[in-house]
């Protein structure tokens, strides 16, 4: 059981303004329970890297419909860069299966495809969350 409630960015970086489903799944993270930090489309990498630091995120869902995903591997390299590399990584929407792998090596923890559950959702979230934590407690 978790101490305190997951906290959760969900965003778009890059120039993808299709928000609805970024929106559907910070509502349904939300009514889980969990402590959401929704952005508007558009955001920055170092942005997002901020935020992340400030707000001591235990996910960042990255939300992608226009190949948008593509640039997540410089999301990681930014995070490990600033000493985040614990901070767990999703990835929802359009992603190619052929682009799957590149994001997976990259770092990110989860690719989600249109069609998985919500409940799906929220439960890799609160085991990331678990997995996060473990880490920083590893390192403290």
């Amino acid at each position: 059981m978790l101490k305190r409630p997951p906290r959760v960015i969900v965003t778009k970086i890059g120039f993808d303004g299709h928000d609805r489903g970024s929106r559907v799944i910070a509502a349904c993270l939300r009514d889980a329970g969990m402590e959401v930090i929704y952005t508007p489309p558009w955001q920055e990498i170092p942005t997002v890297v901020k935020l992340a630091l400030e707000e001591d995120a235990d996910v960042i869902g990255i939300s992608s419909l226009a190949t948008d995903h593509l640039i997540v591997p410089q999301l990681m390299a930014a995070l490990r860069e600033a000493g985040l590399g614990d901070v767990q990584v999703i990835v929802g929407g359009i992603v190619p299966h052929k682009d799957e792998g590149v994001l997976l090596e990259s770092g990110v923890a989860r690719v989600f495809h249109p069609g998985t559950s919500l409940d799906e959702v929220v439960e890799h979230v609160k085991a990331l969350t678990t997995k996060r934590r473990e880490l920083q407690g590893a390192q403290a």
